[in-house]
């Protein structure tokens, strides 16, 4: 459904010189930077450690907590974390201490050789990985509290931001990580990549600096309304003592969510919502997760990767998520959602024109800025359209429930991506295809439900 009214760009742009907007940017930065050390790097390092494509792939099952964390979503809405909640407010202590947990396995990760430890590497990845998910939960919800729940043309600008600020940590994040370890490997360092990942725990530090210039509203509005639900429910168990009371907590913060979505948009629409959010970036995951592969198979340099993927792909990224956001304001996250789909399984297709015509630097350019277009223009849409269905009652527990069914379908069915690629015998040029017809199911079930989604009318 269309819910904006038609205006200007010029009067559309303005929503984004809301000062709010660079809060939302930083926050995304935070959320996006952790995916450099687990996806790139990590299968870049495995990579030139020696180890198969197929070990790669399957490495990123690491991922799948992603996928898994709105089980404790709960958990982090309501568990204050000791002296570091009083410093610096719930949310942002929250960030703070998963953000100590990465920096420290980094330099754990100094020590390990992954030939003779790769379990143990793998192991702290796995850690990392928890860790960052973990942080996305109170990112998101602290995003989403930036903005007033009426304030629907901010939500989609801040939509916008945050896609920016994840797209600039992960880029930036890997141009500093490409870069960092090209620099130490032609020093001569063998353990080039382990001094590459404590350059990023810098970066870490940095994080948390930049944290404490986002604005942390202290309301209590939530844990009123969170504890009234709890009582609610106690008081239909028939009695109070530690049982029913452990059952009203956990009813309240983990059902209460669920059986909420549902009864909004009923059955039928509701599963349809789950399908579209399971499948949408599937094609898109299968590309990202052995693109840095393709890149050195067919011979580009880490330092190539760094300009053309990283680099030029934040620039063209940033750009793209700006007129994405204008455009889902314009047109509505709906359309939005079907000219990003579109753009995603086409530009799938000129990474299989690369790897049919050898290493080129001009077609690899541009297969990376069409491919940036594409994502950027997809995730805008899909965090605006996941921004717009939550319950603010269930911030942070039912984003992250839509978003880690959404990180399920790519990360948990693109693990065998690699597995894919050696089954078609190293021919990237099919494999790509494939990804692009990946996208199909997904537009499919938005069609069908495309005029009963429930957003909101402001």
């Amino acid at each position: 459904m269309d819910i904006y009214q038609k205006q200007s760009f010029a009067e559309s742009f303005k929503v984004y010189l809301d000062k709010r907007m660079i809060r939302i940017l930083l926050l995304g930065a935070i959320s996006g930077f952790p995916w450099v050390i687990i996806g790139s790097s990590l299968s870049l390092w495995l990579k030139e450690e020696g180890l198969s494509r197929s070990t790669i792939g399957w490495a990123g099952l690491i991922f799948a907590v992603y996928a898994f964390n709105y089980l404790w979503a709960p958990l982090i809405d309501r568990i204050r974390i000791p002296w570091l909640t009083n410093k610096v407010g719930h949310r942002r202590g929250w960030i703070i201490l998963m953000q100590m947990i990465i920096l420290f396995s980094l330099v754990f990760w100094n020590f390990v050789d992954p030939n003779a430890n790769l379990a143990l590497v793998i192991t702290v990845g796995l850690i990392i990985a928890i860790a960052s998910a973990t942080q996305d939960i109170t990112v998101d919800a602290l995003r989403i509290e930036q903005i007033g729940k009426h304030e629907g043309k901010s939500m989609q600008a801040g939509a916008a931001m945050a896609v920016v600020g994840w797209w600039t940590g992960y880029k930036l994040g890997g141009v500093i990580s490409l870069n960092t370890a090209d620099y130490f490997e032609k020093l001569g360092f063998e353990n080039y990549w382990q001094i590459t990942f404590l350059i990023l725990g810098i970066v870490i530090i940095a994080c948390n600096i930049g944290l404490m210039f986002v604005h942390e509203a202290q309301s209590s509005d939530r844990q009123a309304s969170q504890k009234e639900t709890d009582k609610m429910i106690e008081k239909k168990l028939g009695s109070s003592n530690f049982f029913t009371i452990s059952a009203a907590w956990i009813s309240g913060t983990i059902a209460g969510p669920i059986i909420s979505f549902f009864n909004k948009n009923g059955l039928k629409i509701a599963l349809g919502i789950l399908g579209f959010v399971f499948l949408f970036k599937i094609g898109e995951a299968f590309l990202g997760r052995m693109s840095i592969v393709f890149y050195k198979e067919i011979g580009f340099t880490k330092s190539d990767i760094a300009i053309y993927s990283k680099g030029l792909g934040w620039i063209t990224t940033v750009v793209f998520t700006l007129l994405g956001g204008l455009f889902a304001i314009r047109s509505g996250v709906i359309k939005a959602m079907f000219v990003s789909g579109i753009l995603m399984a086409s530009t799938n297709l000129l990474f299989s024109l690369l790897a049919w015509s050898g290493k080129s630097e001009w077609l690899f350019a541009v297969a990376v800025i069409f491919d940036d277009m594409a994502a950027a223009f997809a995730t805008v849409a899909f965090v605006a359209f996941i921004s717009m269905l939550v319950d603010r009652t269930y911030t942070a527990t039912q984003y992250a429930l839509l978003a880690s069914i959404g990180t399920a379908g790519r990360t948990t069915l693109a693990a065998s991506s690699g597995a894919m690629v050696d089954w078609l015998n190293g021919d990237w040029g099919i494999f790509f295809v494939i990804t692009a017809v990946m996208v199909i199911p997904s537009l499919i079930f938005l069609y069908i439900i495309r005029k009963d989604i429930k957003l909101s009318e402001k």
